[in-house]
Formats: structure tokens, sequence, C-alpha cells
């Protein structure tokens, strides 16, 4: 044997090699398996996919709010009006889908006219979801989320405008709504869920999770100014007082607040466009109890007031909640959300009677529910947000008052631009091809003049 084989060994003993409790080194080699990659592949497409179908069926459960906006404007207001109710619900659906598809998408997702600011440039939704002729199918289920918040917005002003409005000039300014109002206050605040780039409000850290202000308080600004440019109802206030003119069926109106209860668990949890972490849970039970809180402050003041629960406003209540949470909904906890909701039903009936002192005739209590109470859940959202849930703190849980400041700035601008513009298009239509029925068809109804139908015809 040679002597420097003896000499290795000797080495190899002396070192430990060969002792039984010498450590086992063990090498690794990452060799990639086509299996394992495909079925990571597979299961990240899966994923996707999940999250697409999710945000589709919660757009189809707002969609189908459409039906409960119609159902309850219609049994808020008189039988002989209820076609015109009815039209306008559908119609500015169809209007809205079309505007919005035209150039609302781009104007709110688009690359931006004013980088930091918002307002994307004009063009056809195709130019941003399509990409060398070939779909994105994220986009288009994205798309079909945002076009039916975009209808929402619209079809809030019908209500505050009820019973009273030329068809024509309705539909004129449905198409203005969803292809410019909104969405141009919308890129402020939500341009950045595209990722072309942040709005003006985003990059102040505004929280407006699924709409209090962007939807909600948008329609119920611009209602505002038409209830204020048209006048009220004859009949309404007369030497000072006021003459209520109650609805014609509180059955159709309570089926018609189920629904839409029933859809805005589709358009908060849905707003999380994704099942991925479960958030969508936790947002489902903040809205609902906000809802319930809402619902049944509303009765109780009421009860107070008028010696008997008032069906009427203890449905608005419900509203209330709902539109009050739709802001806050993602960043705050159930006990905080009840006391969202409960503030939402005191402040839908003091605002539903103050309109009426101040005699601004709102025949569903759209502006109320939806503008008065949009904005205070967006204030909300800056008072009760907790880090826990949402990433930020607000002012009751140890936050800044520059989180307050942020989202009473976002209510302004949006009380501004919907109120002020929409009050231009109004004063337009109204100086032009008019605003306002005749005192003769909206004394007949609107259905029979403006519509040649009935909603209830007598049998002959």
């Amino acid at each position: 044997m040679r002597w420097y084989i003896v000499l290795f060994i000797l080495a190899l003993l002396t070192t430990g090699v060969f002792a039984q409790d010498a450590p086992v080194v063990e090498v690794t080699v990452n060799v990639p398996d086509p299996a394992v990659t495909a079925v990571n592949t597979e299961l990240a497409t899966l994923r996707s996919e999940i999250n697409w179908l999710w945000t589709c069926i919660a757009a189809f459960m707002v969609f189908f709010m459409q039906a409960g906006f119609a159902y309850v404007e219609a049994g808020f207001t008189r039988a002989k009006n209820v076609v015109n109710i009815l039209m306008k619900n559908f119609i500015d659906f169809c209007l809205g889908s079309i505007f919005f598809w035209l150039i609302g998408f781009s104007i709110m997702f688009g690359d931006q006219m004013f980088p930091g600011f918002g307002i994307g440039i004009p063009g056809l939704a195709d130019s941003l979801i399509v990409k060398n002729g070939t779909p994105d199918k994220w986009g288009f289920a994205f798309l079909i989320f945002q076009m039916v918040f975009a209808a929402t917005a619209a079809t809030i002003v019908s209500g505050a405008m009820a019973e009273r409005t030329k068809f024509v000039s309705y539909i004129v300014f449905s198409i203005l709504i969803t292809a410019l109002i909104y969405p141009m206050f919308g890129s402020l605040a939500w341009a950045g869920l595209w990722g072309r780039g942040k709005g003006f409000l985003e990059l102040q850290g505004f929280i407006d999770f699924a709409g209090s202000t962007v939807v909600h308080s948008i329609g119920g600004w611009a209602g505002l100014a038409g209830a204020l440019i048209l006048g009220p109802r004859i009949g309404k206030y007369q030497e000072g007082k006021l003459f209520p003119i109650l609805g014609h069926n509180m059955s159709m109106a309570a089926l018609g607040v189920f629904i839409l209860w029933f859809g805005w668990f589709g358009f908060n949890p849905g707003s999380t466009t994704s099942v991925s972490g479960g958030n969508f849970a936790v947002i489902a039970v903040t809205t609902n109890m906000a809802a319930v809180s809402g619902a049944l402050a509303s009765m109780i003041v009421t009860w107070i007031l008028f010696k008997k629960p008032d069906i009427g406003l203890s449905l608005n209540g419900a509203l209330a909640g709902l539109v009050a949470i739709t802001s806050p909904c993602a960043n705050v906890s159930i006990s905080s959300a009840v006391l969202i909701g409960l503030i939402a039903g005191i402040l839908v009936v003091v605002s539903v009677l103050f309109f009426d002192r101040i005699h601004i005739d709102d025949p569903v209590g759209a502006v109320s529910v939806h503008g008065v109470c949009g904005a205070w859940g967006t204030l909300a959202a800056g008072l009760f947000a907790q880090e826990s849930y949402g990433g930020i703190n607000g002012l009751f849980f140890g936050g800044e008052f520059s989180v307050v400041v942020v989202q009473l700035t976002g209510i302004g601008i949006a009380f501004v631009w919907s109120f002020g513009m929409s009050s231009v298009i109004f004063l337009a239509l109204k100086y032009t091809i008019g605003l306002r029925v005749s005192e003769d068809e909206e004394i007949t109804g609107l259905d029979i003049l403006e519509h040649g139908n009935e909603a209830y015809p007598i049998s002959k």
C-alpha cells in the first residue's frame, strides 16, 4: 500500500469522518419537475379564474339592485307614475352601459391626462381591456363590475326627481352622469384599481372602499340639484305647510329594499374583486350589521316622533345604514359598523324632515339616504378605521386628524363637482328642451301622457 493512501486514511480518522457521531451532510439538488411546474401553473390559473368568477357574480348581484331601486321608487310614489319610474330605471341602465363603455370607463381608469390627479384619456373601454386583438378576461370582469356601479349612481337621481320630470330630459342627464360626472370623480378616488396611476384622492389616502361617496353621494348630490331646479310636486307644500304625498304600495317598496340589501352583498364584499384572504366575509358581516342597526334606529326615532313606527322611514333606515357602511366596510369592526349604521338611521330621519322643512321635495328620500348618509359613511371611515382590519387607524383608534381631513376633502370635492355640474346640466335642460312636465301632465300622471300606458289599467 502506498504511503499517501495510508496518510489519507489516518487524516480521515483524526477528523472524525468515520466516527459514529459525525454530522451527516445532505446535498439537495433542485431539479425542476415538469409535473410540479404544470400543477403550480394550473393552480395559479385556477386562483385567478375564481377571482374573476367572484367579481362577475358580485356584478350580477349589483345589477339586480336595479330591480330593487325600481321597486323602492315605484312603491314610494303614486300609482299614476309607476310606468314612468320603471322606464327610467330600465333605460338608465341600458344607456349607462353604452356610454360607460364608450367613454366613462376610459375616463375613470385610462392613462391620465393629468398624472397624479386623474381623469383618463377618453376612448372605448376596448382600448384598455383588449390587447393585440385578444380580450383580457380579467379586464372584461372588471368592466362589467364597474359598469353596474355607474348605473347605480345614475338611477339614484330618478327617485329625487320622481313624478314631475320629462322622460327625454332624464335620458339626457342619465347619459351625462354615466359618461362624465361619475367617472371623472371616480378617477380621483379609484383610478389606481386598474393600475394606470392613482388619482388625487387616492394619493392622499382617501378611504372609500366600495363607494359611499364615489357612487352614492355623487348620485345623491345630483338628485339634490335636480329636485331644487324642478321645484316641489303640486300640492306638497301649501301656505307654508307640509301635505304628505304617500306612496301607493309599501309591499313593493319593502320588496325593493330586500332586493337592494341582497345586492349590497355583491356591492361591498364584491369590491374585493378577490376571494384571497377571505376579507369578503368580514365585509359581508359589517355590511349587514350596519343595515340592521340603521333600520332599528329609524324605526325607534319615528316611533318617538310620530308615536307610531313608520314603515317608509324604517325601510330608508336600512338603506341609510347600507350606504354609510359602503365606504368603511373593509376597515372597521362589527361594533363600529353597528354604531355607523345606528347614526345613519337617525341621520336619515332628521335629514328627510329637514329637506321637507325647507321645501325641497324628494319623493323617496334619495338625497338623504345616498347624499347625506354617503357623506357620513365616508367621514366615519376616517373616524372608526382600525389597522387590524384595513391597514390604517382612524381618529377614534389613535390615528392622525389628517385622516379625517382627507375624508372631508373627498366629501367636499364630490359635493361641489356633482351638485355643481348637475345644476349646470339641469338648468341647460330647463331652458332648452324643458325639464318639468306641464301641470296637466303632472296632475293626470306621467304614465299615460309620457308613455301611453298604465301600471294598473282598469279592466273594461
